[in-house]
């Protein structure tokens, strides 16, 4: 009997074949290793994906809509993926005349639907009807064993799921973009890359409202009226914002040249839970609040660790740690390293687990396996490390806090200060990431009075909303139930790829903004969160077969060719609006001439430059390093933008010659340029002397001058 085990990457087919073999054997087909051992006369081959073999394009490409799909290689449609090809033979060529087909893909709609289509294109049909589905959610020998052992039938309502998924985010996206595009290209005859996206285009829109917002807000002065008094305390007046300023002055003449008089001290003790274990939300928040790293980043290197069997599988939604994982073998394997031990032999007995709320049928919270590493770059160890400890301390005792809050009497008015300690560590002692509040209690009692060294008026504003950053924006799409816990990193990614928003504080720009508002007048049904919700609870329903995957396609092309008839019918007012709104966001300063510096992109070089909006009148440009982005910070020297380039990441003005005082000499010829003909010179830019064509911009040849003199040699 001939066995064939799909799975969904490289590192994943390496682990499952050592767990089920110590006699499995390393192959080769051209780049791709593949797996095989044979035992009692039976062979087993196991295959790898690199993720998505195939991919969705239209079946007439002709169409002016794209709504008949067919699944391709992915390397058809995609050059960068040429990779790909040689996966697609190898699970063709291994798999045929096998007698039985194991799917052993991640187990969630992705996985479920990458090794659906391997096994439905790359092997056949038969094969789908013979398959059999192993269900893990750690990559340990263990788990691998168990999950062969005790095979499930495949899920075809989770397969029809994410068919459905693919279907929706396709139509949305490619009609939708290709429609926008096209209207800016009929009403300006100019070409721009846009895109739109059905969940992506509502989270730009909370974004864009976001920045109305605060963009809208008008600021309130207030003051607060605070008392310095012995012993280093700082008091609050119980008024707290004060918007009259007269009302602030009296406060601050009534109190002058009085004591403070202790009128009450209440000390209470409060207690705290240990946190929850992660999923993969809370992880992403927690890694870019102590790290600052993004969710994108954080959800990488959990996948990574997953695959490496050091860490369970990262994209679920629970906060539960059922007893089937096994804690105390994994905290005995933990022990072996004298920090996670330290803290481990503090736990109490017997072990509980502190869980939240969330549920996910498929997979436990994220959690440590027990695998020590061997090795791990400096941000792998930092989510590994969090991810333990975060594992350790929720098995710890709750914490208890005091605090202490005293009341006190100034003239006739009422002030308040209060401290905060830790009286009990328990869980806190487990988990390094949390700041703790451990502030002195000074020794005073009811009726004491305290010498008032100072009393303070602190003039302040009131604050507009705060804008997102990636962590809150993943919160918030959360809590509106927009994307899922697998993709919500992936479309903020495309959102700063697409260069609608910018920022660690996320800033939307004049092309994002104006998308929004463009769309909002003449389609509003993409832009609406509620068109969005439900359809994520239409996949869902197809999971719980409560609705079939051609109801929710039929019905989402329905709302997609709405949404086209209404562009259709305002293209030109749309075509236009969004142009303009890309020039402004082009806009990266003021020429010397008093143009505008513009973003322009060489077709022929494949570069980004700066050049002014008054060309041929003003010929000025400015070449970028690659990966450089222009600041809104201007040069102290000569004001022209700066920017910032480089790793480490450094600044400089836009023109490379600023600063260089004295007549520069005429540059020295070196040749003829090999493109145009013209004279090679020898210049200086950022990175000093380099060889470049005297016809720049027209020509952009350039040459380091190492090449230059081996070229010549």
């Amino acid at each position: 009997m001939h066995e064939v085990i799909i799975c969904e990457k490289p590192k994943s087919s390496e682990k499952i074949a050592q767990a089920l073999s110590p006699y499995a054997e390393k192959k080769k087909y051209k780049k791709v290793a593949y797996w095989e051992f044979e035992e009692n006369g039976n062979k087993t081959t196991v295959l790898s994906a690199v993720g998505h073999l195939y991919s969705l394009v239209p079946i007439n490409p002709k169409e002016e809509q794209f709504f008949d799909l067919s699944w391709v290689p992915l390397y058809d449609v995609d050059k960068k993926k040429a990779y790909v090809k040689d996966y697609v033979n190898a699970i063709k060529k291994f798999s045929k005349g096998a007698d039985k087909f194991i799917h052993a893909c991640d187990y969630d709609i992705e996985g479920t639907l990458i090794g659906y289509n391997a096994l439905k294109y790359g092997c056949g049909d038969e094969a789908v009807n013979k398959a059999s589905r192993m269900k893990f959610s750690t990559l340990t020998k263990e788990d691998v064993l168990n999950a062969y052992d005790n095979p499930i039938d495949l899920d075809f309502q989770q397969v029809d799921s994410g068919i459905a998924r693919h279907v929706l985010d396709f139509i949305f996206g490619v009609n939708i973009s290709k429609a926008l595009m096209k209207s800016v290209r009929e009403s300006t005859k100019r070409f721009i890359k846009l895109s739109a996206g059905r969940v992506q285009t509502p989270t730009l829109s909370i974004l864009v409202d976001r920045e109305k917002e605060i963009r809208k807000f008008v600021p309130v002065p207030y003051w607060m009226i605070k008392a310095l008094l012995d012993g280093d305390i700082l008091a609050d007046n119980k008024k707290g914002k004060i918007f009259d300023a007269k009302e602030a002055e009296a406060i601050l003449t009534s109190c002058e040249g009085e004591n403070a008089f202790v009128e009450n001290v209440v000390i209470r003790q409060n207690t705290k839970l240990p946190p929850v274990p992660f999923d993969l939300g809370s992880l992403q928040s927690e890694a870019y609040g102590v790290f600052g790293f993004s969710p994108k980043k954080t959800q990488l290197i959990a996948q990574s660790l997953y695959t490496e069997g050091y860490t369970s599988y990262p994209r679920t939604s629970s906060q539960k740690l059922p007893k089937s994982i096994g804690f105390e073998k994994i905290f005995k394997q933990l022990s072996q390293e004298s920090s996670f031990k330290k803290q481990i032999t503090k736990l109490p007995q017997p072990l509980k687990p502190h869980e939240g709320k969330k549920t996910d049928e498929a997979h436990p919270a994220i959690h440590p396996t027990g695998v020590i590493p061997k090795k791990l770059s400096t941000d792998d160890r930092k989510i590994y490390e969090l991810i333990v400890y975060r594992f350790i301390s929720v098995f710890g005792e709750n914490a208890t806090l005091e605090t202490m809050k005293t009341d006190l009497k100034i003239g006739e008015e009422d002030f308040v200060f209060r401290r905060k300690r830790v009286a009990h560590m328990g869980w806190l002692e487990h988990y390094p990431f949390r700041k703790i509040e451990n502030e002195e209690f000074p020794n005073i009692k009811q009726g004491d009075a305290i010498n008032v060294e100072k009393i303070i008026s602190e003039e302040k504003e009131t604050k507009p909303p705060a804008r997102y950053n990636e962590a809150s924006l993943i919160r918030e799409l959360e809590k509106r139930g927009l994307g899922t816990k697998s993709t919500r990193a992936d479309i903020i990614a495309i959102l700063y790829n697409r260069k609608y928003i910018e920022g660690k504080q996320i800033t939307v720009n004049q092309l994002g903004e104006h998308i929004i508002d463009t769309l909002r007048e003449y389609c509003k049904q993409i832009t609406s969160e509620e068109l969005t919700r439900q359809f994520e609870n239409e996949l869902q329903n197809i999971m719980d077969s409560t609705s079939t995957k051609d109801l929710v396609i039929d019905e989402a092309k329905k709302e997609v060719t709405s949404i086209l008839e209404d562009i259709e019918k305002n293209k030109l007012k749309i075509g236009q609006q969004i142009y303009e709104a890309y020039q402004e966001s082009r806009i990266v300063g003021e020429c010397k001439c008093g143009g505008n510096l513009v973003l322009k992109y060489s077709p022929r070089n494949k570069s980004t430059f700066v050049g002014c909006s008054q060309y041929p009148d003003c010929k000025a440009t400015y070449s970028l390093p690659r990966g450089a982005s222009v600041l809104k910070t201007k040069c102290e020297k000569c004001s022209l933008p700066l920017i910032s380039y480089g790793k480490p990441r450094q600044r400089a003005c836009l023109d490379p010659k600023c600063g260089k005082e004295g007549k520069q000499s005429p540059p020295e010829i070196v040749g003829k340029c090999p493109e145009c003909g013209k004279e090679l010179v020898k210049r200086s830019g950022r990175y000093g002397e380099f060889i470049g064509c005297s016809g720049f911009p027209k020509c952009r040849f350039t040459q380091s001058l190492e090449e230059f003199s081996q070229a010549k040699g």
